[in-house]
């Protein structure tokens, strides 16, 4: 599952190769993206390689090989709409409903997050039964992981995660967290003076620190679910 940014800057690489047989530089990335500075083209490079979508030839400078395209490729340059129409933004006044099995409660599912670069989690209204014990007081929704990012916290692609609704959270607890409001990610939250680090639990990625203001938190992690 990619982004709509990482579907745009993917078929944009595609065609400069397809063009001349070099890749763009990240300049040109940039502005064919509208982004402001090349980090955000950095991160979207990332996210590519490490969903095998490109790979960066070493020893080469701009040497970007594409290993796939996504399927959805037709349609990939569509504008469906305003970046924001697919946020996720929880309903923190809605109270997780309990349903007629006293043993369960149902509580929504809302798409993918990324336990790696951080993807726009996308709007998904479907309602899940957990195991009522699993959840205390307050309001939860559920998540699916899409990454590898927390697997040395247990957390493993393709799981479903609880997370009880709130907007913050001590330090060393794992949350979703949105940065620039515009991208959701799960990590585990340090604050570090006027900064807020979110440290993956996978020793190959970097910690990503963002200034305070730039993240808001979502929720807090409170349980997992894994089909076998």
């Amino acid at each position: 599952m990619l982004t709509k940014k990482q579907r745009d800057l993917l078929l944009f690489i595609h065609k400069k190769l397809q063009e001349n047989g070099v890749a763009p530089s990240f300049d040109e990335m940039k502005d064919a993206l509208n982004l402001k500075s090349k980090s955000g083209i950095h991160r979207l490079i990332g996210a590519l390689e490490e969903r095998n979508f490109i790979r960066r030839l070493p020893n080469r400078a701009r040497a970007l090989e594409i290993l796939r395209l996504p399927e959805d490729t037709d349609t990939a340059n569509v504008d469906s709409g305003p970046a924001a129409d697919n946020l996720f933004k929880p309903d923190f006044g809605k109270a997780t409903e309990v349903v007629s099995d006293p043993n369960s409660i149902d509580i929504p599912l809302h798409g993918k997050i990324a336990a790696g670069t951080p993807i726009e989690a996308l709007e998904q209204f479907e309602n899940i039964p957990i195991p009522a014990h699993m959840v205390g007081s307050g309001s939860h929704y559920a998540l699916e992981i899409d990454g590898d990012s927390m697997i040395e916290a247990g957390i493993l692609d393709g799981d479903t995660i609880v997370v009880q609704r709130c907007d913050t959270a001590e330090n060393g607890a794992i949350v979703v967290a949105l940065i620039d409001e515009e991208e959701a990610t799960l990590k585990t939250l340090y604050r570090k003076g006027p900064d807020v680090a979110l440290e993956p639990s996978n020793r190959t990625y970097e910690t990503q620190t963002y200034p305070a203001n730039r993240v808001r938190i979502q929720g807090r992690l409170v349980g997992l679910l894994r089909r076998y």
